[in-house]
């Protein structure tokens, strides 16, 4: 017969090794996730899915909470509506791909390829996106706000709409782009390349334009513009400011561009 205290101490001990298997099985599922197919609204929220090709899948509606897509392939990936917020984007190519409607607030995205991608009414506030290539992109209604954009080329994007208040635009490049409407408020625009543009409606109250190339631009219906912000910027005889500003006596700057 087993004493009564050896039976308890190997019941115990029982019970303990049925309770981890639970727990083992209870997290089964969170595993099975990372594995699973492409697909719409698929999860794979904290997944490790880095240096993988998934160009032209169906991902739409799905999640992607602080997955890691670093260096894969998503270009002309289906990915409207998707859940991809604090995601490491940083070297991939998205070229093409739909995010319309996507959260992409406080994402990673160095270097990253959206080029041709459609991100009307995106949500990137907070997002790290420096370096990035958003040449041709469509851009209409997408949220900005405090978002860190440094040196990104927005050249022939269309931002109609885009909400760009407090962010960090230094040096990016936004020849040819459709920035009507857009609102640049609080924002840093410094040594950023404007020439050309046409800013009809578009709000640059507080916006630190230290060295901004405006060559050309049309800023004749801006609002909140001022000559302080004038007197620091680059600009040209062709450059058009509101009634009330004028040329400064600086202008053209030297060239800067190799510093």
């Amino acid at each position: 017969m087993i004493p009564f205290a050896k039976f308890a101490r190997r019941s115990t001990g029982l019970s303990g090794a049925i309770v981890a298997a639970a727990l083992t099985l209870s997290a089964a599922p969170a595993l099975a996730e990372c594995k699973d197919q492409p697909g719409p609204g698929v999860d794979w929220s904290e997944c490790q899915k880095s240096r993988l090709v998934f160009n032209s899948a169906d991902l739409e509606n799905g999640e992607f909470v602080e997955t890691f897509f670093t260096s894969s392939d998503l270009s002309k990936a289906k990915l409207a509506g998707a859940n991809m917020s604090l995601a490491e984007l940083s070297n991939a190519r998205l070229s093409g791909a739909d995010l319309t409607g996507t959260n992409l607030e406080k994402a990673v995205a160095t270097r990253a390829d959206f080029s041709s991608a459609d991100l009307s009414n995106a949500n990137l506030s907070g997002a790290e996106f420096s370096r990035s290539n958003f040449v041709r992109a469509n851009l209409t209604g997408v949220d900005f706000t405090s978002s860190e954009m440094n040196r990104s080329d927005f050249s022939e994007a269309d931002l109609t709409g885009a909400i760009m208040e407090k962010a960090e635009l230094a040096r990016v490049i936004l020849t040819g782009a459709v920035i009507s409407g857009v609102t640049f408020s609080y924002s840093n625009l410094s040594r950023a390349d404007l020439r050309g543009a046409d800013l009809e409606d578009a709000d640059l109250s507080g916006t630190y334009m230290f060295l901004t190339q405006i060559s050309s631009a049309n800023l004749s219906d801006t609002k909140g513009l001022t000559q302080g912000q004038i007197d620091i910027a680059c600009g040209s005889a062709e450059t058009q400011l509101p009634a009330g500003l004028t040329v400064p006596t600086s202008w053209p700057c030297p060239d800067y561009a190799a510093e």
